[in-house]
Order: structure tokens, then C-alpha cells, then sequence
């Protein structure tokens, strides 16, 4: 079965840096698109970050030139650097996979970005 953990997630200031990762099993990892979402409270989840299996990659306009998507075909795991971060940047943040024709979901992992 389709099994996706975050971590990294944690609190940190304006300005400072955070990795997430999302450990994935279940599937063959490197075939598939690897996709970062983001949800704050009273909206919806929000894609932040793609990367394809042909490493083609997608930011949300208010991420880009911060936030770097990447993967470990070897560790079946992907990754999320973020730089420079803003407040506006808290938030669950989880790993999703689509595969065999339904989503798959990580449980997520809380970025707070506060002074």
C-alpha cells in the first residue's frame, strides 16, 4: 500500500530556512510525479511544488526563486527546501502522489513562521 511521511517541519523565524522531506513506499516511486501541498486553516489545500519523473518542476508564484522541490529516486523520497521564508508561508504542508487513478496523502507537517 501507498505509504507517504513527512517531516521537517517546525518553527522558525522571518527570514530563516526549513527542509521538509516525504519518505515514499507502496509504488514505484521514481515513475511518478511527487507533489507538495499546502493548507492553512478555512481554505483549501494549495499546490506549492511539483516534480515530474522527467524532473520538470512547477512552483506557485508566491514560492518561486524561494522554495526548491527535489527528489532521491535511490531513497524514494522527496524534498522540500525553503528559504527566506515569510509568515504567509505557515501552514500544513503535505506530500501527495496520484497514483493508480486516486490521490495519496502524507499525514502533513506544520510550518509555523513567526517572531
Amino acid at each position: 500500500q501507498v505509504q507517504l511521511v513527512e517531516s521537517g517541519g517546525g518553527l522558525v523565524q522571518p527570514g530563516g530556512s526549513l527542509r521538509l522531506s516525504c519518505a515514499a513506499s507502496g509504488f514505484t516511486f521514481s515513475s511518478y510525479a511527487m507533489n507538495w501541498f499546502r493548507q492553512v486553516p478555512g481554505k483549501q489545500r494549495e499546490l506549492v511544488a511539483q516534480l515530474t519523473s522527467t524532473s520538470s518542476t512547477y512552483y506557485t508564484y508566491s514560492v518561486k526563486g524561494r522554495f526548491t522541490i527535489s527528489r532521491d529516486n535511490a531513497k524514494n523520497t522527496v524534498y522540500l527546501q525553503m528559504n527566506t521564508l515569510k509568515p504567509e508561508d505557515t501552514g500544513a504542508y503535505y506530500c501527495n502522489v496520484f497514483y493508480n487513478r486516486r490521490d495519496y496523502w502524507g499525514q502533513g507537517t506544520q510550518v509555523t513562521v513567526s517572531s
